[in-house]
């Protein structure tokens, strides 16, 4: 449990930063691909950002696998990160971390899990849709025949093919290029299903939940009508014990008048003598 709040403790640590670094790489392998005619030492530098990045990476992931309590576990589940530090040449995959920051941010803010998944879907297609143009770019701008020769040619082609609609204006001539577009047309098919699925279990649980709240005022309005029920019987029982009816007591013989006092006949009986 201790090693657990130890690395949960880390990555906490360390987000910030690397997030940052993330970012500084992102830019650093943009700039020498978007301007190849700057100065040279815009170029050292950026290889030296790269780099420094790389090495924080690899610090961070041999940090967290030494305070991981399954070992095996979480090498299978970052798998990325593995690949990026064991292959340098597939750095651009780094920015990945990013996303995977972003969810840590949505995790702690305790966000809906639609909006978590939205959130690592719109992420995944920004780094996908932006990594996916400079690479291509960089690898088809001077092959022969090539078509993709700037920019904007490039997030086109990565648009299109991210969603498989293929205009076939711009395509790949090399093999570097065609393993990319491979790798573009998987990953918009699997973010299309992705959303397809969220979609749709969005939709799903909102049934759901009418449907129970149709239930629960179902059952109310049946606990309701038994319950008047109830009240009927139990006014139907105190009324048969209450009084006669105002009718019945207006047959009742009148009561006898008292009698007068002896004082009151006196004087009269006296006149009639």
């Amino acid at each position: 449990m201790k090693t657990r709040t130890a690395q949960v403790r880390w990555e906490e640590r360390l987000q910030t930063p690397l997030l940052v670094m993330a970012l500084a790489f992102a830019v650093a392998y943009t700039v020498p691909i978007v301007a190849p005619g700057a100065d040279s030492w815009v170029h050292t530098l950026c290889q030296v950002v790269e780099w420094v990045v790389w090495a924080a990476f690899a610090g961070d992931y041999v940090v967290r696998l030494a305070l991981a309590p399954g070992k095996w576990l979480f090498v299978r589940s970052h798998p990325l990160d593995l690949i990026a530090v064991l292959l340098p040449l597939a750095r651009p995959l780094r920015l990945l971390r990013v996303v995977s920051t972003l969810l840590l941010v949505g995790r702690r803010a305790r966000m809906a899990p639609q909006i978590t998944l939205t959130t690592y879907v719109a992420g995944s297609v920004v780094g996908l849709l932006m990594f996916g143009s400079l690479a291509v770019l960089q690898v088809e701008r001077d092959a022969p025949g090539g078509n993709i020769k700037s920019l904007g040619d490039a997030v086109w082609w990565s648009f299109t093919t991210m969603t498989t609609v293929g205009y076939g204006d711009h395509a790949p001539t090399t093999g570097l290029g065609r393993a990319l577009a491979v790798g573009l047309m998987i990953s918009g098919i699997a973010l299309l299903g992705v959303v397809t699925a969220n979609f749709a279990a969005w939709f799903i649980a909102r049934f759901e939940r009418d449907d129970a709240e149709e239930r629960h005022r179902t059952a109310l309005l049946e606990a309701l009508t038994v319950e008047v029920k109830a009240l009927r019987a139990e006014v139907g029982r105190l009324s048969a014990g209450q009084d006669p009816a105002p009718a019945d007591r207006a047959q009742d013989p009148a009561p006898a008048l008292p009698a007068q006092p002896a004082s009151a006949a006196g004087p009269d009986r006296q006149d009639a003598l």
